[in-house]
């Protein structure tokens, strides 16, 4: 006998209330449904009040928006998956913690593969709850204190942003250097990384380098400029990005 799991709906439409619900009760057969909310507010009374294992939550709320809820909570012991209209705000806070979400209009297979993604997370003791890390990027002051969720091929690793002193591309791998020469090879590109981090003190220095603009400690001219790194590591920095660089200094 598989093993049931409890899940309520928090979104403001009726209409992707009820698609959400028939959606998991044909294709998710061992998710017991709790309830439903159209707001944050009753939607956080549904949760303390049932302790679901899985919350569908809408980001984009009237009244406050799902990472309010998120960040209302003062204990989180369950996981999410978002639901969202595209938002770059969003999915790039998403993507950043590695947390599940489905854009609307929902897609069947991708909701079998999340909701499937969410059990394992649930029971494996050992699993890293990504729903946490969000809630803690969303509380978190300023870009330092934030974390980056790192794929590995037997699970997950969490860097505090601020400890990545630069990220290398290697064909479609990413080399992430951190502080005291520690690295991790990453199966994502550059680019994944680039649209990630930008907003949060990086810059793509040159087709190959991503650098933390905090660790910078000496910069070099040069037809391809460098930069120093406070690993004492170097990253180029291409024509086009000279003038950036040198504004952002200025």
């Amino acid at each position: 006998m598989s093993k049931a799991y409890s899940y309520i709906i928090i979104e403001d439409e009726e209409v992707s209330r009820d698609i959400i619900k028939n959606y998991v009760e044909k294709y998710c057969t061992d998710l017991t449904y709790l309830g439903e909310a159209s707001n944050i507010q009753d939607g956080q009374k549904l949760i303390e009040k049932h302790n679901p294992d899985l919350v569908f939550l809408d980001i984009e709320m009237p009244y406050g928006n799902g990472f309010d809820l998120l960040e209302n909570l003062s204990d989180i012991n369950f996981e999410v998956i978002f639901i969202t209209a595209y938002s770059h705000y969003a999915i790039q806070a998403l993507n950043l913690s590695a947390a599940y979400y489905l854009l609307k209009p929902l897609d069947i297979d991708e909701l079998v593969i999340a909701v499937d993604k969410v059990k394992e997370s649930i029971d494996s003791k050992d699993a890293i709850s990504t729903t946490k890390i969000l809630a803690d990027n969303v509380k978190a002051i300023g870009n330092k204190s934030k974390k980056i969720v790192l794929p590995q091929l037997d699970g997950f690793l969490v860097i505090p942003i601020a400890t990545i002193v630069r990220l290398e591309a290697s064909d479609n791998y990413t080399i992430v250097h951190l502080e005291e020469g520690k690295k991790h090879m990453v199966s994502k590109t550059l680019k994944h990384f680039d649209e990630l981090l930008t907003d949060c003190g990086f810059m793509r220095s040159h087709k190959s380098h991503l650098i933390n603009l905090d660790h910078i400690v000496q910069y070099k001219k040069g037809k391809t400029g460098q930069v120093i790194m406070s690993d004492n590591s170097y990253a180029l920095v291409s024509p086009s990005m000279k003038k950036e660089l040198v504004q952002y200094f200025s």
